[in-house]
């Protein structure tokens, strides 16, 4: 799969339903990758087998371990690897040699990568920028966000509304777990008239129905059919009438959204 018809990535399905990525180096690294969320070694190591690909690194969103389960395997079959994650995993992601901040910029096989911090599901949540195309873990799903596990609605709304939402709305969104029909069915739920949603859940069935993937999304896709981005939708608002304060932020819509998804 390329991003723009430039950068390769490669999805690699691990466990039940999450997703490692291979991103390909260019110029003299153009054999070469890093892998972000190995979640198991054995998948990764096969697909950059396949591929004819060297694994240089390991680019981690959050620390839960069906996003960093291989890690320590990958280290103890390939050697010293660098290890990226949030400044604040550090002790929480096997093998972390790189802490990043907010922002921060880093050069791998050959590409410039930024990092951004979308914390919400966990505190120490990180997406890679890198041409065209961003790595979101479980904070954004397509149609969906992650769990507030450690963080608040507050921090899950910047995250997604202002962090994320400052990319360009062509930008390939690469993300963590294939939950995509099911995000729909609730975003169809919350906002029923919602014609751009109903769309993708077409285009969505066509894809599982060959067993095809549905990352990555866009942008441009998430602004119109994902409830936790849309929270400033009337439609949205009518559906949550009872549960909302009198003067509702989008903030309070979030949470009651999450809220509600937890239990759909």
């Amino acid at each position: 799969m390329y991003a723009g018809g430039v950068m390769r990535v490669i999805p690699v399905p691990c466990l039940s339903d999450n997703y490692a990525y291979l991103i390909v180096g260019q110029g003299q690294d153009a054999w070469s990758a890093a892998v972000v969320d190995p979640s198991e070694a054995e998948p990764v190591l096969a697909a950059a087998e396949r591929e004819g690909l060297r694994l240089r690194a390991i680019l981690c969103t959050h620390h839960h371990f069906d996003h960093v389960g291989g890690n320590q395997e990958l280290l103890e079959r390939l050697g010293e690897l660098p290890v990226y994650g949030h400044v604040s995993d550090r002790g929480r992601i096997p093998g972390q040699t790189h802490g990043l901040e907010h922002e921060q910029a880093f050069t791998l096989l050959g590409r410039s990568f930024r990092a951004l911090h979308i914390p919400g599901h966990t505190t120490g949540a990180l997406a890679y920028v890198v041409d065209g195309a961003v790595f979101t873990g479980d904070t954004l799903f397509a149609a969906g966000c992650g769990r507030l596990f450690e963080g608040t609605p507050a921090m899950m709304y910047e995250s997604l509304n202002v962090r994320l939402a400052a990319l360009p709305d062509d930008t390939l969104m690469y993300f963590g777990h294939e939950y995509t029909a099911s995000n729909l069915r609730f975003a169809a739920h919350v906002e029923p008239t919602n014609a751009a949603i109903a769309a993708k859940q077409r285009r969505v069935s066509e894809l599982r129905a060959v067993g095809a993937p549905t990352t990555p999304s866009t942008l441009r896709d998430e602004r119109a059919t994902n409830p936790f981005l849309r929270c400033d939708s009337a439609e949205i608002a009518r559906h949550l009438s009872g549960r909302l304060p009198p003067r509702p932020s989008p903030i309070d819509v979030l949470g009651l959204l999450r809220a509600e998804k937890d239990a759909f």
